[in-house]
């Protein structure tokens, strides 16, 4: 009689263990996270402006003067559905269309920018339509 209670109570040791192990895998998955700054992301490649395209060169050009843009949905909010550049408010980055010489379309190339658009700051370019971002450092 007392193995049972002793296999009885290991037992309920170990079920309050688990659940208190998956509770708290379960709070921290829901713990908001702190945004990762470009520079420390780690995952995402960097460019010099300088070496960027002639037309993604032009484009960044474009944006800091405000306009006018080529296309009607250069400058609508990106909402990084992909998740491939750091987590920000909605609304945070706009996306712009590099030019792409013989393509019937806007082409895969866009440069999206985050915050305040005419400083032209927080800018990624993308070759590949948002399959892989770099940062542009100026």
């Amino acid at each position: 009689m007392k193995s049972g209670r002793w296999l009885y109570r290991g037992l309920l040791a170990l079920g309050v263990a688990a659940s208190l192990a998956f509770g708290m895998a379960d709070a921290q998955a829901r713990a908001p996270r702190a945004w990762a700054e470009p520079a420390m992301t780690g995952h995402l490649g960097t460019v010099a402006e300088s070496q960027l395209p002639r037309a993604a060169q032009r484009t960044l050009a474009t944006i800091r003067r405000g306009g006018p843009f080529p296309y009607a949905k250069d400058g609508v909010v990106f909402g990084n559905y992909e998740k491939r550049l750091p987590r920000r408010p909605r609304g945070y980055y706009h996306e712009y269309t590099v030019p792409t010489r013989g393509a019937h379309n806007r082409g895969a190339r866009r440069i999206v920018c985050g915050g305040d658009q005419r400083a032209a700051r927080n800018c990624y370019y993308t070759g590949d339509h948002y399959n892989s971002f770099q940062f542009i450092e100026e």
